[in-house]
């Protein structure tokens, strides 16, 4: 489906929307409930990968195809060789047979996993042979992924003798490691991370406990960018966030304010408010801790003329798509002045904006969400539409109560 947005007639103003759960926080408490049966959760993501995650779980096929999910993958790999007399195939897009899994692979043989790849060395689908495993340390580099580092994490309680974590190098993710450790912790797991070991302690059971899932702050900044992209006086209510984030996300918050956004915290809600125009100054940032943000900080200072140098960006070549090139492509073909690496943007203030563009999503949500927001200066496509379930089911339909014109075109 792709979709033609155009320029509302009316100027946004106030609006209310509710978001699901995180899909961080979510993948997580679904392997911790596995594990942990007794664990009870609220308001648990409608994203297309926890549903893939969900059904991995609950299936009694010895193959299980998780699609573009690159988060269950990670998880479940870590899970299905952790669980004894257990025999599974992963399985997934084409695209998620070339996101590589080599790092966190290694380190679970090394814990004496049996893990085989079916087609190309060091990438999915995988064979996994569930194992008792005994031994109780591991190493892994502190740059990587961070899902490769809350997969082992997330085991860890279930492993006969825990397991302690050595990180080597820079340790470039920590606030989705910090998310994984406090959630071990809310179910009284014991944990220790101190410079660059971290050390999770085995644990039989859990007291019968009930997790309401924070909503996704990744979601929340395509609201941040439509509020940026708004009149003076705009508001957009969302719901259900805390002050005390466990989402590395939650820094749109302060970085927004050199939008002229503010954020308003109160009762479980967040009021987006945007109360002068955008700063003019270029905008640097380095977004290691917060990577997934990256596309519509950067959309953002192209819709509004602002020039902005971002890094950390290292991860985002291995997403769903190269989204660095990805970003390039589409803010070129919209007029904009941009150039990439393989971990930094630079993006030029640019003083147009060319019309009805079709932005490609090259199977990545949020090149579809990142991009929208654009609406409300050009009317603008986006292809391939849907592919937003992967992360916001009802992303479209909220937009469309917010105020965005959408045409279906095919």
């Amino acid at each position: 489906m792709d979709l033609l947005l155009k320029i509302p007639k009316n100027q946004l103003f106030k609006n209310s929307i509710v978001i699901s759960g995180s899909k961080s926080e979510s993948n997580r408490l679904l392997i911790l409930q596995q594990l942990f049966p007794e664990l009870v959760i609220e308001n648990l993501s409608s994203s297309d990968d926890s549903v893939h995650m969900q059904n991995a779980l609950k299936g009694d096929s010895e193959v299980a195809d998780i699609g573009h999910a690159g988060t269950t993958m990670r998880f479940l790999t870590a899970l299905f060789a952790s669980q004894e007399g257990t025999t599974r195939v992963l399985q997934g897009s084409e695209r998620m047979h070339n996101r590589p899994i080599k790092i966190l692979v290694d380190a679970l043989r090394d814990l004496g996993a049996d893990i085989t790849y079916l087609e190309k060395d060091g990438y999915p689908p995988l064979k996994i042979v569930g194992k008792k495993l005994t031994k109780d340390n591991v190493s892994i580099a502190g740059n990587v992924s961070s899902q490769y580092i809350s997969a082992l994490l997330l085991i860890a309680p279930s492993l006969p003798n825990g397991l302690k974590l050595e990180l080597t190098g820079e340790i470039t993710s920590i606030p989705y490691i910090k998310m994984t450790l406090s959630l071990l912790n809310q179910l009284g797991i014991e944990t220790d991370f101190e410079g660059n070991t971290i050390e999770v302690f085995n644990k039989k059971s859990v007291s019968s406990k009930n997790i309401i899932v924070e909503a996704d702050w990744s979601s929340a900044s395509y609201y941040y960018s439509l509020v940026a992209l708004s009149e003076v006086g705009t508001e957009i209510t969302l719901s259900s966030y805390k002050k005390e984030s466990l989402q590395g996300d939650s820094c749109l918050a302060s970085i927004y304010e050199h939008f002229g956004v503010t954020t308003e915290f109160n009762n479980h809600t967040i009021t987006l408010k945007k109360e002068k125009l955008a700063s003019q100054d270029k905008l640097i940032l380095d977004l290691v801790k917060a990577p997934d943000i990256a596309q519509t900080i950067a959309v953002t200072c192209f819709a509004l003329e602002v020039p902005c140098d971002l890094e950390g960006l290292h991860t985002l070549k291995i997403k769903e798509t190269d989204r660095l090139e990805a970003l390039k492509e589409e803010i070129t073909k919209l007029g904009g002045d941009i150039q990439v690496t393989n971990e930094e943007l630079f993006l030029k203030k640019s003083d147009k904006i060319n019309q009805n563009i079709t932005i490609e999503t090259y199977h990545d949500h949020r090149m579809a969400m990142a991009f929208a927001p654009l609406a409300l200066k050009v009317p603008i496509k986006i292809a391939d539409a849907k592919v937003v379930t992967k992360s916001y089911q009802n992303f479209w339909s909220d937009f469309e109560k917010i105020g965005i014109e959408q045409e279906v075109l095919k």
